[in-house]
């Protein structure tokens, strides 16, 4: 009986991924698609969707709770590379956007309501981000005149690049990147940046459920 329970839970696990990856291909193509085109996407009936989710802003949520988990690991990854500084805050940057840590952010920004747990995943994945952008700048490997909040709004603009073919799409923000970590170097700085960088409110205020979006 125990063996039969454990298939069992073995099977509802790779349900569970399988809906995931689903529901994140579905709805960073489209994020007003419905929980019917996951169900689609999954293999799975829609019956047992809404068994798992009570609803859309409940997968919503867990997406990115599952993405902010990544975007966390992925950090803690880079680092553990204590031997290179710029290696480990490049390879935090390219790891995330391979992982498409900040297209979830690009597409489904207030489109749901935060819970305590999203709210404290969130300030860890910050927390780790920090410390990834703090080893970087103590080394002397990055340009004095760039934050933190300043990489978030930059990574987001390599994940915003899309052109329907994902491996072409891989190849092209690879390529920006590239550009953008050469003009991110201590010692490539050749003008200083014009304004003040982003706050930490105005980061978190693009995540308020919209008007539009509640309903």
């Amino acid at each position: 009986m125990a063996t039969v329970l454990r298939g069992r839970q073995r099977e509802a696990a790779r349900n569970d991924r399988a809906i995931l990856e689903a529901a994140r291909v579905v709805f960073l193509r489209d994020p007003d698609a419905t929980m019917h085109r996951v169900a689609a996407e999954a293999g799975v009936g829609v019956g047992g969707l809404y068994r798992r989710y009570a609803g859309k802003e409940d997968l919503l949520r867990t997406i990115c709770a599952d993405g902010l988990r990544r975007s966390i690991a992925i950090g803690e990854a880079a680092l553990a590379d204590t031997d290179d500084p710029w290696s480990a805050f490049a390879t935090y940057l390219e790891r995330s956007v391979d992982a498409g840590v900040h297209q979830l952010t690009v597409r489904l920004a207030g489109r749901f309501a935060l819970t305590d747990e999203l709210v404290a995943l969130t300030e860890q994945a910050d927390s780790v981000a920090e410390r990834v952008f703090r080893f970087a700048r103590g080394a002397g490997v990055l340009r004095r005149d760039v934050t933190r909040t300043d990489l978030t709004f930059l990574s987001e603009q390599i994940a915003a690049i899309g052109l329907g073919d994902d491996v072409r799409t891989g190849e092209l923000r690879h390529r920006y990147l590239r550009v953008l970590l050469d003009g991110l170097r201590s010692d490539a700085t050749t003008m200083q940046l014009p304004g003040p960088p982003p706050t930490d409110e105005e980061l978190a205020r693009r995540w308020q459920r919209s008007d539009a979006a509640a309903g």
